[in-house]
């Protein structure tokens, strides 16, 4: 791990607060939530306030989310909305907060002035004892106040405002004047210089979560369904409830809902390099298991690995070959079903709102993909680097360096498409390339085994 932290790509873009200032109000703001301290002169912080340093000085890397689903968070810097969310549990959860600095960075700026701003992610629900809990997670309200107050007293104070203009009798009221005149000093004029940070509750249709070993809800879909990592739950309020591991009822949940298109018909798509790249980690992978040297390994050294190897390439590097020589003469279309190995290297998520939370399920499905695993599903990218080879683990940060790190949003563009709006787009209409895909599907009917 050391590699990746000191090539940032681990930790990275994290805040620093080094000042004593900042310090002292991450301070105070941490007692207010937790009761704790820091004694850390220096530290960094995710999107949250949180800091990995503190969680190993304290021994709890979920002193801001003890109970895993009502996280709470402290904002010294609205520069935090730039950070990532670490031990995330919620895929929604960098979302809100990212929305929730955005809509109210002006107001925040003003605030951490002066003052940490510490709230919280809240629910209805504070003990998820099984499964069957995550159902009752349907909004999460964000609520948050200045340590000192300064919210709470601002709208106190224009409460009084208000009874001051409106009840006759309150020009002689001295209790009312002398509040109001305590209060002022505390929040300054909030007539003219508003000081508020509105509630904001946002609904939560579909979501993936670490609870329970991992799982993905979709409820707001035409078809819904639970998938789950590891066996299917009991007692659930679903119809539909699944394990990754069942690809045919995967890939069926993401053809029912249009949820997923092929690589091959993506608008705007270079397929053949994203194929080419997805043969190459494949590769990599064959090469490592076999003990090979990757250092400074270049697409050449590669494809002389490839060759050498012929027919004992798995057959998800045969599928995807397969489907490469189709881009490259028109012929022979390739049947790759979802009992293939190599279907869901071929998909990337549809253009709609579900889009990033079935790339990172894609991300799960396609492990080899260590790009598309980095970019997706950083925690689990994280979990399987730890076993791999000393080998792969310097091409794949050598890669990630020198393919994504230098643009980012690029790479995510060319690989994922343009972000999508809320709407549900309409279909375009086929190119002429594309027609003889539209009229037997990406691979004709999902087939059972």
């Amino acid at each position: 791990m050391k590699r990746l932290i000191s090539k940032g790509l681990m930790f990275g873009n994290l805040i620093e607060v080094a000042s004593p200032a900042l310090v002292e109000r991450y301070n105070r703001a941490l007692e207010h939530l937790t009761g704790k301290t820091t004694g850390l002169a220096d530290f960094h912080i995710d999107i949250s306030g949180y800091s990995p340093e503190i969680g190993h000085e304290l021994g709890d890397h979920t002193y801001l989310n003890p109970n895993g689903c009502n996280r709470q968070f402290i904002l010294l810097t609205t520069e935090q909305k730039t950070a990532p969310l670490l031990n995330a549990k919620f895929s929604f959860s960098r979302d809100i907060l990212r929305d929730y600095i955005e809509a109210n960075e002006a107001k925040l700026f003003a605030l951490i002035t002066r003052d940490a701003v510490a709230g919280e992610l809240m629910n209805s629900v504070y003990d998820l004892s099984g499964p069957a809990k995550l159902f009752d997670i349907r909004r999460i309200t964000v609520e948050a106040d200045t340590t000192a107050g300064d919210v709470r007293n601002a709208r106190e104070l224009t409460q009084k405002i208000e009874r001051f203009r409106t009840e006759d009798d309150a020009w002689w009221d001295d209790v009312l004047i002398a509040e109001m005149i305590g209060l002022a000093k505390q929040t300054g004029d909030v007539t003219r210089n508003p000081v508020d940070l509105d509630p904001v509750t946002v609904e939560t249709g579909s979501f993936w979560t670490a609870h329970f070993g991992g799982m993905y809800l979709f409820r707001d879909v035409e078809h819904p369904a639970l998938i789950s990592v590891g066996a299917p739950p009991e007692g659930v309020p679903m119809d539909q409830t699944y394990p990754l591991s069942d690809h045919n009822k995967v890939a069926k949940f993401f053809e029912l809902n249009g949820l997923t298109e092929p690589i091959v018909s993506a608008r705007g798509a270079d397929a053949a390099a994203i194929l080419r790249q997805k043969m190459d980690f494949i590769l990599v992978e064959v090469a490592a298991t076999l003990g090979q040297d990757l250092t400074g390994a270049t697409r050449r050294d590669l494809r002389m690995l490839a060759r050498s190897l012929g027919s004992a390439l798995p057959d998800s590097f045969h599928g995807l070959a397969d489907l490469l020589r189709w881009i490259d003469d028109g012929k022979h279309w390739p049947t790759i079903t979802s009992a293939h190995p190599a279907y869901f290297y071929t998909l990337r998520a549809a253009p709609t709102k579900h889009r990033d939370l079935v790339n990172q399920m894609l991300a799960e499905l396609t492990p080899l993909d260590v790009r598309q695993l980095f970019i997706c599903h950083k925690q689990l990218f994280y979990d399987l680097y730890g076993g791999w080879s000393e080998s792969k683990k310097a091409f794949v940060v050598d890669f990630l360096l020198r393919e994504y790190q230098v643009d980012k949003a690029g790479t995510r563009a060319a690989l994922f498409g343009p972000e999508p709006g809320m709407e549900e787009p309409a279909p375009p209409p086929p190119l002429e390339r594309d027609r003889r895909i539209d009229l037997v599907g990406p691979w004709g009917a999902v087939r059972r085994r």
